[in-house]
């Protein structure tokens, strides 16, 4: 993964760099925890008379199925970030095929901030970058989202403030 700074050409500022909200992993972690509790249950209650291969075979299968359920969300979360810098909004997401979206600031026309109940729970929220060409860009599980809306809206209002005492002076 690439860090957020290789990503700033020469005059834009770093805001804000993180990953989705790690509540992503709540679930997986909960059904990580049940299958090595079966899994413990299950050897405590193996005969021994049956010997070695059966425990080594439950293990591996506990391990098997530990890839999807746990490492898999994981690594999905550990490749996603959402970078907001002073000049755009840097999505970049995937564990072998990397995708993103660079969207200027100047494009963005409205951000929106959806937080359902869990989300209000867990301090996070969807932002919907609405741009001028009306195609706008979800950002889910954004950490702190409705700071991460204040800060780009700041920015956006700062821009057009910038812009408007730059116009001119009667």
């Amino acid at each position: 993964m690439a860090s957020s700074k290789t990503l700033l050409s020469r005059d834009e500022v770093l805001v804000r760099h993180m990953h989705t909200h790690p509540k992503v992993l709540l679930w997986p972690g909960l059904l990580e925890v049940v299958i090595l509790a079966g899994a413990v249950v299950l050897t405590v209650w193996m005969p021994v008379s049956w010997g070695s291969v059966p425990y080594i075979i439950l293990w591996a299968v506990t391990l098997i199925a530990s890839v999807p359920v746990l490492f898999l969300p994981w690594l999905r979360w550990m490749t996603t970030t959402y970078t907001v810098t002073s000049m755009r909004v840097v999505t970049r997401s995937g564990i072998l095929r990397r995708t993103g979206h660079d969207l200027p600031m100047s494009r963005i026309s409205d951000v929106q901030l959806d937080r359902d109940v869990v989300d209000r729970l867990f301090g996070c929220g969807t932002l919907t970058l609405q741009t001028s060409a009306n195609d706008p860009l979800p950002l889910y599980d954004v950490p702190n989202a409705e700071m991460v809306q204040v800060e780009i809206a700041d920015h956006l209002f700062r821009d057009g403030r910038d812009a408007a005492d730059a116009g001119p002076r009667g």
